[in-house]
C-alpha cells in the first residue's frame, strides 16, 4: 500500500502515536496488504451508559471559517450539520476561523475536545484552508507536519474511543470557463486522502463533492452559496464583498448535506445522521 509523501518521515516527528494495541483495534499494522479490520457496525448510534443514565452520542468537528458556525452573513457548514443528525445526537462544532491544524493545536483550542470526546463519538477533521499560508503561525507542508497534526488528532479520538473522520477541505469558487473549476488547496487534499486511506479512516471527499456540485450549478448558481454583498448593505464592508471562500447560511446547508451524504455511505458514520436531507 502506498504511504502518504513523507508519510514515514513524519512518523519519526510525532511524539503522540497510537500505541500498536489501541491502533490494532481500528486497522490491521499489517496493512500492507490494503486489508482493514472495520468495527462491527451498528444500525443507529451507540447508546452510552453513565451510571444508570443513557447518553447519545456527539459529533465534535474542528475546522476552519468554513466550518465554524460564525455569525451572519457567514456560516460553515458545521452550523447546519445539526440539521441533518440522527435524534439525539449531538453536535459539537469547535471550528474556528483563521486556524489550521497547527495553530488550533498551538492555541490549545483542541483540549476542550480531547478532554470531552467518550466512546462513540465521532471526531470531524477539516483542515487544509489555513495550512496554504506563509506565515509560521499557521503554515504546514503537506507531506510532513500538516500529517503529523492530523495524526495527532486521530490518535486522541482513538485513544477516548472515538472514531476520527477525515474531510478534505472544501473548494474555493475559482471558475475558469463555464466548465472548470480550479483547485486550489494543492497538495493538502491528497495527503488527507492518502492518510485516510492509510489508517482506514472514514473520508469525506468535500473538496471533490463540492466542486462538482458547483460545476452541475454553473458559475452564477455557485455564487449564491457564497456571501455576496452590494456596497452599503453591511457595516462591515461598505464597498461591498464577493467572497469566494465563505459560505452564506444557503451555501451551508449545501455543503453540510453533502457532508451527510458522505456519511450515508460509511457504514462507521451513517447512524449519526438522518437517512434523508430534511426539507
Amino acid at each position: 500500500m502506498q504511504h502518504p509523501p513523507g508519510f514515514l518521515r513524519q512518523l519519526q516527528y510525532t511524539t503522540d502515536a497510537v500505541p500498536a494495541q489501541s491502533f490494532a483495534a481500528k486497522l490491521r499494522v499489517e496493512n500492507r496488504s490494503g486489508l482493514c479490520y472495520y468495527p462491527i457496525v451498528q444500525k443507529t448510534a451507540p447508546v452510552r451508559m453513565f451510571g444508570r443514565q443513557k447518553t447519545m452520542p456527539d459529533i465534535y468537528i474542528i475546522g476552519d471559517s468554513t466550518v465554524e458556525d460564525n455569525t451572519p452573513p457567514f456560516r460553515g457548514w458545521g452550523w447546519a450539520l445539526k440539521d441533518l443528525t440522527a435524534p439525539g445526537v449531538g453536535v459539537k462544532n469547535h471550528a474556528l476561523s483563521g486556524r489550521s491544524s497547527k495553530s488550533f493545536l498551538d492555541e490549545g483550542l483542541f483540549e476542550p475536545v480531547r478532554k470531552g470526546m467518550r466512546e462513540g463519538d465521532l471526531l470531524l477533521i477539516q483542515f487544509g484552508h489555513n495550512d496554504e499560508k506563509d506565515d509560521a503561525e499557521r503554515h504546514t507542508d503537506p507531506e510532513t507536519t500538516f500529517i503529523a497534526h492530523l495524526n495527532r488528532y486521530c490518535d486522541a479520538a482513538v485513544r477516548s474511543g472515538a472514531q476520527p473522520v477525515l474531510i478534505t477541505p472544501v473548494s474555493r469558487r475559482f471558475f475558469a470557463g463555464p466548465d472548470s473549476v480550479l483547485y486550489t488547496h494543492g497538495e493538502y487534499a491528497p495527503a488527507v486522502r492518502q492518510l485516510a486511506k492509510w489508517r482506514c479512516l472514514p473520508l469525506l471527499d468535500l473538496e471533490n463533492a463540492s466542486r462538482e456540485l458547483y460545476l452541475a450549478l454553473g458559475e452564477e448558481k455557485t455564487a449564491e452559496l457564497f456571501v455576496r454583498l452590494k456596497p452599503g448593505e453591511h457595516p462591515d464592508f461598505p464597498d461591498g464583498h464577493d467572497d469566494k471562500t465563505h459560505f452564506n447560511e444557503t451555501g451551508a446547508r449545501r455543503m453540510a448535506e453533502l457532508v451527510a451524504g458522505m456519511m450515508r455511505a460509511d457504514p462507521r458514520t451513517a447512524p449519526f445522521v438522518t437517512p434523508y436531507d430534511r426539507a
